[in-house]
């Protein structure tokens, strides 16, 4: 039973686990999206959400802490640089998973992990929005207010 045992071990080491995400990662990054399995799709984002909320605050402590986390400088620079500047003002949900369907050679679930704000396709048509209050849909005046009848057939003769 696996009762409390929230980590996916996919099926590897704990070395090898901790270095394949650690490259997913950085691919992550580097390339703002990658195709993969779900499962590993799922244990990624996991991985790299935590690592873009410490970018967003770009101070010597984060930077290593990131560092010892990726173990690539290039791809470390590019995220205080380019990726958290881009995400500063987003409260969470860095990653956007889509499922792509089977996979050919043995039918895995396959899917594209990608960072959201750097997705021109679903961000094209969305203009910066402005956070609005609910409103409330038991009826004010605008739903008191009466419409005229409509002039029918019948109407018309009795007049």
């Amino acid at each position: 039973m696996r009762h409390g045992k929230k980590v996916n071990h996919l099926g590897r080491k704990t070395a090898h686990r901790k270095s394949m995400l650690a490259n997913m990662a950085c691919s992550l990054i580097e390339h703002k999206r990658i195709n993969t399995t779900v499962a590993k799709a799922k244990a990624v984002k996991s991985f790299v959400e935590p690592l873009i909320t410490k970018a967003k605050t770009d101070t010597t402590h984060n930077r290593r802490i990131v560092m010892a986390r990726l173990r690539q400088k290039d791809v470390v620079t590019e995220l205080f640089r380019d990726v958290a500047v881009k995400i500063g003002d987003r409260p969470g949900g860095y990653t956007r998973i889509i499922k792509l369907g089977n996979r050919l050679g043995d039918n895995a679930d396959m899917a594209m992990i990608e960072l959201v704000d750097y997705n021109e396709i679903y961000n094209a048509g969305k203009a910066k929005k402005t956070k609005t209050t609910r409103r409330s849909r038991r009826g004010g005046a605008a739903a008191k207010a009466v419409t005229p009848p409509v002039a029918t057939k019948a109407n018309k003769e009795e007049e």
